[in-house]
């Protein structure tokens, strides 16, 4: 699988959930490529060049990527799980640009994780972190995928977690071109 290059999760969470998706996103890449997932607060700054998928999800906070205040909300409701000074917001405005000298090996697509009675509401952590990717100039692969959890601290249902191991073997099957995989 290393000449297929490797796929990056990097990924924010407060409660866990988010944690819980980007693991099974990264058990269904496994499935055609190496794959890793971390945290966004351990995220290097610049892609490393064997990474041909970059995966960055996060909750919704306030129809978009959370912020810092959001992040100090989220305490206040449950304990988090993960330091709250960095979210995928402020990762993403460090990351280095798009340096287009492979242009045609590295992809990029987002998730995010929200509240299942607010699921038709505007607003995505996950579309708005594809538009600044793609303002920095790097391509998308697919689409951006939303999951969701049953309340604020959770918990994720399995079905979700059974999705989102889904949408990894899907971007997979995108990201080399493979067929189908039986099972």
């Amino acid at each position: 699988m290393s000449e297929r290059g490797r796929a990056l999760i990097v990924y924010e969470t407060m409660f866990g959930n988010t944690e819980r998706i980007a693991r099974a996103i990264r058990d269904g890449l496994r499935r055609y490529v190496a794959a890793d997932t971390v945290p966004v607060n351990r995220a290097p700054d610049v892609v490393p060049g064997d990474v041909r998928l970059l995966v960055v999800g996060g909750p919704t906070h306030a129809f978009s990527m959370s912020r810092l205040s959001t992040r100090q909300g989220a305490v206040q409701q449950a304990d988090v799980v993960m330091p709250i000074e960095v979210g995928i917001r402020e990762w993403l405005g460090a990351l280095e640009r798009a340096d287009g000298s492979r242009p045609d090996s590295l992809r990029v697509t987002t998730f995010d994780t929200r509240i299942a009675k607010v699921r038709h509401l505007p607003g995505s952590a996950a579309r708005s972190a594809a538009k600044l990717l793609r303002r920095m100039g790097y391509r998308m692969l697919g689409t951006s995928e939303s999951f969701f959890v049953s309340d604020t601290t959770g918990p994720i249902r399995d079905v979700e977690l059974e999705r989102a191991r889904r949408w990894g073997e899907e971007l997979g099957r995108l990201l080399t071109g493979s067929a189908r995989v039986a099972g």
